[in-house]
């Protein structure tokens, strides 16, 4: 056994119980300790780099600057929706040449198009920022206007001439991969630009979100492998009516700017409680339809799987996202976004199974 320390009796016993009557918060309001501080710094730092709401400010590196602009953390649906369009494809084999393709195309998807979407959006919402997220690299004076301007063109520019170089690689006799990017880029400028404007209505912006999170990157991989028709596209733009209640979650956090600017996102339309229950009816009931089109099309373990998937997404959207949406908001996505993204490989995997 180790030793134990000694305890010694304390000579003035009645005013160590004074300290205590007196002060019963003292050692509970302790300042944090330097560790404690440290560990915090280094939290709020990796959410400015990965452009996540709580994020430190105060950073003057001009290329760190400009990978937060461009929001490493949003990049992931995308890159996962490539690795579900191949799956859907049923033509993906592990080669090295397929490996190249896949990394290429997940670049397209994630840094190149996700990334000139989060700019653009940062660019046309920095009035909406300097309430809500006033951290961001432009409300608070980080990086200069045209700065921000010169690198929303070259990404674009660069994410043209990847998917082409893809068509080209892929034997494509007309650019789809191309023309997937140039849609791509034509709603991320509408949903984020006057006079259009899409997120300024709940639906219609939500969905374009949507869309483009499932849509968009997974028709582009399926292309990658295979010939994209009618049904795949169907299908995703289906998927992305569940999609839209994954951008609903994302409006929680903003809900005092957009009611001070009059953007008509569905917390502001029907009230937080609401538009809560909107979200994950949403999410819920288009996966379940999902699962019952595999049913038909005779994908019944693909279908089994799937439905195992909603069943944690449900119950964790009890516990975290309808009892408080606007604070536990990154907590809900991080714990039940996981499901809902293998539940798409799951589909994908149907897909390209069932030779659709």
């Amino acid at each position: 056994m180790s030793e134990s320390t000694p305890i010694t009796p304390d000579p003035n016993p009645s005013e160590a119980l004074d300290s205590v009557v007196n002060n019963p918060n003292e050692q509970a309001m302790a300042p944090p300790t330097p560790r404690a501080n440290a560990s915090a710094d280094r939290s709020a730092k990796t959410r400015q780099m990965l452009g996540m709401k709580g994020a430190a400010s105060g950073e003057t590196s001009i290329w760190k600057i400009r990978l937060q602009l461009m929001k490493p953390i949003t990049w992931i649906p995308l890159i996962w929706g490539v690795v579900c369009g191949a799956a859907s494809s049923g033509n993906y084999t592990w080669t090295l040449e397929n490996v190249l393709k896949v990394a290429a195309c997940m670049l397209l998807a994630g840094p190149l198009m996700t990334g000139y979407t989060q700019i653009l959006n940062d660019y046309y919402d920095r009035e909406i920022d300097a309430i809500n997220e006033p951290y961001r690299p432009i409300p608070s004076g980080a990086i200069p206007l045209p700065q921000v301007i010169i690198q929303i063109w070259v990404l674009l520019i660069a994410g043209y001439g990847l998917a082409f170089a893809l068509d080209v690689w892929s034997g494509h006799e007309f650019p789809t991969i191309t023309a997937i990017a140039i849609i791509g880029s034509f709603i991320a400028y509408i949903y984020s630009a006057p006079p259009l404007k899409l997120k300024q209505n709940g639906w219609l912006g939500s969905y374009a979100l949507g869309a483009s999170y499932i849509t968009l990157p997974w028709s582009t991989g399926h292309a990658l492998f295979g010939e994209l028709n009618s049904t795949i596209v169907i299908l995703t733009m289906f998927y992305s009516l569940a999609g839209l209640g994954i951008a609903i979650v994302n409006d929680f956090k903003s809900v005092e700017g957009d009611r001070q600017l009059g953007l008509n996102s569905l917390p502001v339309m029907f009230g937080i409680p609401t538009a809560a229950w909107i979200c994950v009816v949403t999410i819920d009931v288009f996966q379940g339809l999902i699962a019952a089109y595999l049913v038909s099309i005779h994908e019944n373990l693909y279908a089994t799987i799937l439905i195992l998937l909603i069943i944690p997404q449900i119950t964790l959207q009890d516990m975290y996202f309808l009892r408080d949406p606007v604070k536990n908001d990154v907590k809900y996505q991080a714990s039940a976004q996981p499901f809902l993204v293998l539940g798409m490989l799951v589909t994908g995997l149907a897909l390209g199974h069932s030779g659709i």
